[in-house]
């Protein structure tokens, strides 16, 4: 088999594809959080703590500056990224579960328990 033919086999499985198709949509879907994170939640806390852009805060260490507003504005971002894949992964558990299944049919019972109705059936029809 050639490799450019294993290739195609392996890139059209059905994981590869799915996995692909799961990080377009992760990308697209952290964009969206990182804008409602960045424009309108930290906007919002910067004011409750008294006006303070979280992302501008730095410190100066020699020559080097230090940007940790922008470190807490990304954890920030990542909670809450965290959060709505978990709240996502219980809603589709949720969906997923099955009903309950039906109770299983009672046992056959014994096979000389068996005999002994159809000797009875026998002899009420005598």
């Amino acid at each position: 088999m050639s490799m450019l033919q294993e290739f195609k086999t392996f890139a059209m499985k059905g994981n590869v594809v799915d996995l692909a198709v799961g990080v377009i949509i992760g990308a697209a879907f952290g964009k969206i959080v990182a804008s409602l994170v960045g424009d309108v939640i930290m906007p919002l806390v910067g004011l409750l703590v008294g006006g303070v852009n979280l992302a501008a805060l730095s410190a100066t260490v020699g020559s080097a500056t230090l940007a940790y507003g922008k470190f807490l504005q990304t954890c920030v971002d990542f909670l809450i990224i965290a959060w709505a894949i978990f709240l996502a992964v219980q809603v589709i558990n949720r969906m997923r579960r099955e009903a309950p299944a039906a109770p299983a049919a009672p046992p056959a019972p014994p096979r000389q328990e068996v005999l002994l109705e159809e000797i009875r059936d026998l002899l009420k029809r005598a």
